[in-house]
């Protein structure tokens, strides 16, 4: 099934050219399925970058799944234009009074400041309280996940020595969970971050269980008892050449960066990294869909987005269907 998003969304070309099936507003409207629907806090800089990364992850799944797009509004963005934020996305003002199946919230820049100290925290913690009753769950990236756990169980994030930056092997601790369901015992999947939230004190915290781990880069997956609240500490999302840019653009500013270990062939940044982890993400953002979000949303709420969704058609109020129908 396909991934049903805004007509205009540059994304939208790539993901063709890719063969991954994607539907327009129009036709969706006319379609009688009940379609999952995902709102994304997209707190990285570079929007575009993750909105393609996010969507093409959740592709590998006959459910269908529509987008909608979330902002702060107590953070100005500088690297997307005001624009394709005002043309695609929603301040959570806007959408609080909706319910979602899922929500993924993304990590962002900003791992070396104290949580309290980031612009939109505030903003962020009332987001957080909001996933409990609105959300039937919240998938935590990389500063996301971190920011998630320290709200939730008070577990604050530590710096490290130097940037944890590569592709790192982890270990599936517990196989009968359905998260990681089809991960082979052993898996790689990129990491990009200057924190880590202590995996001892993920450990010790009784609603938190640890999926995959690993001896260099700590804990990659935890999730609460309930399903929920899912933690993916890396960056399973990001594609062939993400590490290769952050790589260059940290080389062009003079900063101090080591190369992203196991990433380029023979240690050669002028060779095309390979991608190792693309079948891992599928399966990954495939098994939270299904059986996190698809099978766990209850039954009403689906009336209630089917309704939704219906009012929204008719009135246009909305940024995602402000097209001609």
């Amino acid at each position: 099934m396909p991934i049903k998003i805004q007509n205009d969304l540059p994304a939208r070309e790539i993901l063709e050219k890719e063969n991954i099936f994607v539907v327009d507003e129009n036709r969706a409207c006319h379609q009688d399925i009940r379609s999952l629907q995902i709102c994304i806090l997209n707190l990285m800089p570079l929007k575009e970058d993750t909105e393609l990364q996010l969507l093409r992850s959740m592709s590998n799944t006959p459910l269908q799944i529509d987008v909608s797009f979330m902002q702060m509004s107590s953070h100005h963005s500088t690297n997307t234009s005001p624009n394709h934020l005002n043309r695609f996305y929603n301040t959570f003002e806007e959408l609080k009074d909706r319910t979602f199946d899922g929500m993924i919230i993304t990590g962002a820049p900003v791992e070396q400041m104290p949580f309290e100290e980031v612009d939109y925290w505030k903003e962020l913690c009332e987001v957080f309280e909001w996933t409990k009753t609105n959300v039937t769950s919240t998938f935590h990236i990389c500063w996301g996940a971190q920011a998630g756990i320290y709200y939730h169980y008070g577990i604050d994030k530590e710096p490290l020595k130097e940037k944890r930056f590569g592709i790192y092997e982890h270990t599936v601790m517990n196989r009968k969970v359905p998260l990681v369901r089809g991960f082979d015992d052993v898996f790689k999947l990129p990491h990009s971050r200057h924190t880590e939230t202590p995996a001892d004190k993920i450990h010790a915290c009784d609603d938190l269980v640890v999926l995959a781990e690993s001896e260099i880069a700590g804990v990659f997956l935890c999730m609460n008892k309930s399903g929920s609240r899912i933690f993916v500490m890396g960056h399973a999302e990001y594609d062939r050449l993400t590490l290769d840019k952050e790589y260059k653009r940290d080389l062009e500013k003079g900063l101090d960066i080591k190369m992203p270990l196991n990433y380029y062939p023979n240690d050669n940044p002028d060779e095309k990294p390979m991608l190792q982890w693309r079948s891992h993400a599928n399966i990954l953002y495939t098994n939270w869909l299904n059986y996190y979000v698809y099978q766990n949303t209850p039954y009403q709420w689906g009336q209630i987005l089917d309704e939704e969704k219906r009012k929204l058609a008719s009135k246009g109020l909305t940024k995602k269907l402000q097209t001609e129908l």
